[in-house]
């Protein structure tokens, strides 16, 4: 690609990074594949540490799309909110520094907003990677705008942040991401933009989201339920309804053995059920070192070394 700045860009493209090194050169080789090509990458680095910055600058001198600033951290949502103030482009796509985009992630959803003229936000299906690129399980979202937002007003994210693609009127008309908001400031910001147009997922995969297993504390999982109850809660005033909070649930595992147990033996059958066998053996075997008086990592494991695989998508 020629070294030269693209002033009108279709796709906006942002990207805050912190000390990614290990996983941003696949993040950037992901978006630099796009089918569409018109886009534009804004990158902040946010103060790493760990290398990222000069992997940036390589891939920033090799194509012009690429438009990098770095400074002193200063946290996530001060850095989206601050990438945002730089685009140019009409949509804007959402991109974390060590997730894989889809080749043709960008131009399915390009045209899925030109024709949904009425949807203000769409994101997709996504394959979940543990944080050594296994893959676990392909997440499906539901498609429409009544379904997703009932959701959410229960405090269920319903469109996978990484992988949307927002107009860049709407996102500006409901003011970027909320900086009081550390863990799930998606949330707001998508019971936002649905009080002012239609919200929709593709059936397509867009992504394969990586997940980093040990990444989230107990307290973080307290502060996320929290966050999310006060999301709704706002959402329920501005909306004139009355509502019930129910996700309470954490959705990684904490640093207690039983929180432990049960995520491995989740991302276990996970893996099993997607025909990953060599993955369903690892994360049985770690059930058991939690556990290893429990049979259920024992019967993951030996699944993984005498079961045929059949048609079910059912855990066993």
């Amino acid at each position: 690609m020629e070294n030269t700045t693209n002033t009108h860009p279709l796709v906006s493209v942002l990207m805050p990074v912190y000390n990614s090194a290990e996983y941003l050169e696949d993040a950037l080789e992901s978006i630099l594949a796009q089918t569409l090509e018109n886009f534009e990458l804004i990158i902040i680095n946010d103060g790493s540490t760990d290398g990222s910055l000069e992997i940036l600058q390589t891939y920033a001198a090799r194509d012009g799309r690429i438009l990098l600033s770095s400074r002193k951290n200063k946290g996530i949502a001060k850095t989206r909110n601050e990438l945002l103030n730089r685009i140019n482009g009409q949509y804007i796509a959402i991109m974390d520094s060590d997730d894989i985009a889809l080749p043709h992630r960008f131009a399915k959803q390009v045209a899925f907003l030109n024709r949904e003229l009425d949807v203000v936000c769409v994101g997709g299906a996504f394959e979940l990677l543990d944080d050594a690129g296994r893959m676990l399980t392909r997440f499906t979202a539901p498609t429409n705008d009544e379904e997703i937002q009932d959701l959410m007003l229960v405090g269920h994210t319903s469109i996978h942040h990484a992988t949307a693609m927002i107009r860049r009127d709407s996102l500006m008309k409901v003011g970027g991401y909320p900086e009081t908001m550390a863990t799930v400031g998606d949330l707001d910001l998508f019971l936002r933009l649905g009080e002012i147009g239609k919200l929709a997922n593709l059936t397509d995969t867009v992504l394969k989201y990586r997940q980093h297993m040990n990444s989230i504390s107990a307290l973080k999982h307290i502060q996320q339920i929290e966050d999310k109850r006060v999301a709704c809660e706002r959402a329920w005033e501005r909306r004139g309804i009355k509502g019930h909070f129910e996700a309470t649930e954490p959705w990684r595992p904490d640093a207690t053995s039983i929180s432990q147990h049960t995520f491995m033996l989740k991302y276990g059958w996970w893996a099993w059920n997607s025909r990953q066998r060599k993955t369903a053996a690892i994360y049985g075997m770690k059930a058991i070192k939690v556990k290893p008086f429990s049979l259920d990592g024992w019967k993951l494991f030996g699944c993984t070394l005498i079961k045929p695989f059949d048609n079910s998508k059912s855990g066993l």
